[in-house]
Parts: C-alpha cells; sequence; structure tokens
C-alpha cells in the first residue's frame, strides 16, 4: 500500500508551505526523513527525529535518525518502517529537522491507496510555497522550572559539581 501524507510547515504566516509526499507504507522512517529533506531543499547535514503525535498535535515518544541516548535504547529511523508509527488510527506525526534552528513540519496521513506498478516511489506529488530564510519562531508551552538562580550561585566553586576534576 502508498501513503500518501502532507507535510506541513509550522508557521503563523499567511501563506501555507506544505510538500505531498507518497510512499510504501513497508519504508522507513529514515526514507521518510529523506524525501522530506529533498523535497524542501534541506542538505541533510542535521539531526532530526520524528515524534508520534496524538489528534491535537502533542509530542509524543520520539524516533531519531541516530541514538544519542546514554542507555543506547532510542528508537531509530532506519529501523522503523512507517506503518510500525502509522495507520488509520494514528495519523500525525511531528518532524523537527535541525535542532539549533528547529525547523518543525506536521506530518498527516491523508490516504492509504494501491500501489501504481511502473511507478517510482516515494513520489513528490505536489508543492506549494517556499520555505522562508529562516525557521520560523516556535513558542513552546509548559511551565518551565525557575529555582536556579545564576545570581545567587556561585559558579566557581567545583565543589559543589557532581564530576571528577581529573577526568582526562
Amino acid at each position: 500500500m502508498i501513503y500518501r501524507f502532507r507535510v506541513l510547515l509550522d508557521t503563523e504566516a499567511e501563506e501555507d508551505v506544505f510538500r505531498d509526499i507518497e510512499i510504501r507504507e513497508t519504508d522507513t522512517l529514515e526514507d521518510l526523513h529523506n524525501t522530506i529533506i529533498q523535497a524542501f531543499g534541506f542538505d541533510g547535514s542535521e539531526m532530526a527525529s520524528f515524534y508520534i503525535s496524538n489528534e491535537e498535535w502533542e509530542q509524543g515518544e520520539e524516533v531519531s535518525l541516530f541514538d544519542l541516548s546514554d542507555d543506547g535504547n532510542a528508537r531509530l529511523m532506519n529501523e522503523t518502517t512507517i506503518n510500525d508509527v502509522v495507520h488509520e488510527a494514528q495519523t500525525k506525526l511531528i518532524y523537527i529537522y535541525d535542532f539549533f534552528k528547529m525547523w518543525t513540519f506536521l506530518v498527516e496521513l491523508g490516504e492509504i491507496v494501491d500501489e501504481t506498478e511502473g511507478f517510482d516511489y516515494p513520489n513528490l506529488m505536489f508543492a506549494q510555497g517556499q520555505l522562508p530564510d529562516e525557521a520560523p519562531d516556535k513558542q513552546f508551552e509548559g511551565e518551565m522550572e525557575d529555582d536556579f538562580n545564576f545570581e545567587e550561585e556561585d559558579l566557581d566553586s567545583y565543589e559543589d559539581f557532581d564530576f571528577d576534576e581529573n577526568w582526562n
């Protein structure tokens, strides 16, 4: 089966910037990642992750490009097929490219169709709008703990930190 996704830049701009992509359900999230970066003109040199999302676009479990976790148990794009995380009951993903610039895209399954013989997949079906020069500013929700006061802390005193000064 072929999954048809709409990949929408998460922005408050007047003009929507999106790409409609067709890809096999058995391809990996890394294949989808590569298709997205090509469709939007990124060079592919930055870190990226998908996040499983609910109907309210809340960020859930991460599927990353590389395992940067301390325990080595991260879920990886190249080991996760698209149909493992997206199906008729679970249609939304959040995709973040370049964690310094935070290019954020909303990825939604729009349709599941039969594969067309002799057709190459993945396929960019439609492109709307141009990426801005810089990633849109993001307003993150939630509360930040404000219990660390830099002015009151003595950052020159290493005794309070939990590490070995002569680690190398």
